[in-house]
């Protein structure tokens, strides 16, 4: 079995992609109380696969003071790249906050579709070989798998899968099913 988790709720005043804002004091009480969901649930996880970006590596602490075992951290595991726009302020780019294109390019970053593409392939090469892992990322990753599993091209509907901060989600490569389990 393999486990995803979402990152706590970081400073949502930015565009995240692969920025380095930090989780806000919500987002550390919310991945506290998922960690203790995952620690008395008695998941088998023998490591932990954390995204490199700051968020989800503050993530990975927090839960790995609940399950003490190896932490990896894969720049394979991050979000969408919003190239220029990474980090910087949502008010001054509003133009690009609700973009309703997959195949819409960031400036120097990268469009929906290539973001699908590339972890498509993560997904198939790396992911399912895996097994009693909890992966830490970001929504659209998540987002990817249910995807992927459904055969089908990404949308601009990022909360059709319940991917909130610091939700669980359990995937049953056997099966190739996924589902929220908190």
């Amino acid at each position: 079995m393999i486990y995803l988790l979402r990152h706590g709720l970081d400073d949502e005043k930015y565009i995240g992609g692969w920025s380095n804002i930090d989780l806000v004091d919500v987002g550390k009480k919310q991945v506290e109380e998922v960690a203790k969901f995952i620690k008395n649930s008695n998941f088998k996880i023998n490591k932990i696969i954390s995204s490199d970006i700051k968020r989800a590596i503050t993530t990975a602490d927090i839960v790995n003071k609940y399950l003490n075992v190896d932490v990896i951290y894969s720049k394979c595991l991050r979000e969408l790249n919003k190239g220029l726009l990474n980090g910087k302020e949502k008010i001054k780019y509003p133009e690009y906050i609700d973009v309703d294109s997959i195949f819409f390019k960031y400036p120097k970053g990268e469009s929906m579709i290539e973001f699908y593409e590339r972890f498509k392939n993560y997904f198939y090469d790396v992911i399912l070989k895996l097994d009693n892992v909890l992966l830490i990322t970001h929504r659209g990753n998540i987002n990817m798998i249910y995807f992927i599993l459904e055969n089908r091209l990404p949308d601009m509907d990022k909360k059709q899968f319940g991917v909130e901060h610091a939700s669980l989600h359990e995937l049953d490569t056997n099966k190739m099913l996924i589902k929220k389990i908190r």
